[in-house]
């Protein structure tokens, strides 16, 4: 009898160290690692705040990668990134399906910014009208002698459709029609500003934070894009960036938006070419 309670007493010994042993997919994550996906216009923002707020706090363990806003609003809908950052609000149908999954998407503005239409430098056209500039996309105008320029073909550089910076363009510039055949469809803000900096004819659209010598912003509307026109609402091809969560952020995702949010991380957003909300 007492072999038998010896022998139960070791089976559930056994099961009990198994269920302890076993840890369920969502507790393998430690609560001081966090992963940042989305928008490559946010990047920067998300980048340099986080490498700065680990120097802060040692033992965090922050990952930050791009791939559009599109590809960060999926991740967080999926439930593989903590924060998803974007450049433009979360569609209808993504918070449909983000709350089908359980997923209760919560946006915070981190900073503001202007879409910064962009040359090379050794064009002669200075400003564009919204009206034009849309011509021009849509394939209505296609040489520069016609927007008050030296006759050359006009090359098509935009962001392809996973990014946010692409939807506020189509919205802003574009009013729903669609961007011309043989456009250059570029993965992200970096592209678009290397490219147009290597290519005369050209013309595309970036962040303000990717502002650089290597390429001219145009006037649009006789308005250059800069934090003060962005902040006064004269620069009308202006908006929010954002930061998505699942509910309302606590823990260490909390601590990270807190910091972005502070004088010290606006400042950040300040340096790095965008406006700061504070």
């Amino acid at each position: 009898m007492k072999t038998k309670s010896l022998l139960i007493a070791g089976i559930l010994l056994l099961i009990t160290t198994q269920v302890f042993a076993f840890q369920w997919p969502w507790a393998k994550k430690k609560s001081n690692t966090l992963t940042l996906t989305g928008s490559t216009t946010v990047l920067p923002i998300a980048q340099k705040t986080a490498e700065t707020f680990m120097d802060i706090h040692p033992e965090a363990n922050i990952s930050v990668r791009g791939g559009g806003s599109g590809v960060g609003i999926a991740a967080l809908i999926d439930g593989t990134c903590d924060i998803a950052d974007a450049s433009r609000p979360m569609k209808t149908k993504e918070l449909k399906k983000a709350r089908e999954k359980g997923i209760n998407p919560i946006e915070t503005i981190v900073a503001k910014d202007g879409i910064a239409i962009v040359v090379h430098p050794d064009n002669t056209v200075k400003a564009l009208t919204l009206s034009q500039l849309k011509d021009i996309y849509i394939g209505k105008i296609s040489n520069w002698r016609d927007v008050g320029g030296e006759s050359g073909t006009i090359v098509v550089v935009s962001r392809d459709v996973a990014s946010g910076t692409f939807e506020v363009f189509k919205k802003l510039v574009l009013k729903g029609d669609k961007v011309r055949d043989g456009a250059l469809m570029l993965a992200s803000n970096q592209a678009v500003a290397t490219t147009v900096s290597q290519t005369p004819g050209s013309i595309g659209y970036i962040g303000l934070g990717y502002l650089s010598a290597d390429v001219k912003a145009l006037r649009i509307d006789n308005v250059l894009p800069s934090n003060k026109t962005v902040v006064s609402g004269e620069y009308k091809l202006a908006r929010p960036l954002f930061m998505y969560t699942n509910g309302k952020p606590k823990g260490l995702v909390k601590d990270l938006i807190d910091f972005i949010l502070s004088h010290q991380g606006q400042n950040i957003v300040k340096e790095l070419g965008f406006v700061p909300i504070k």
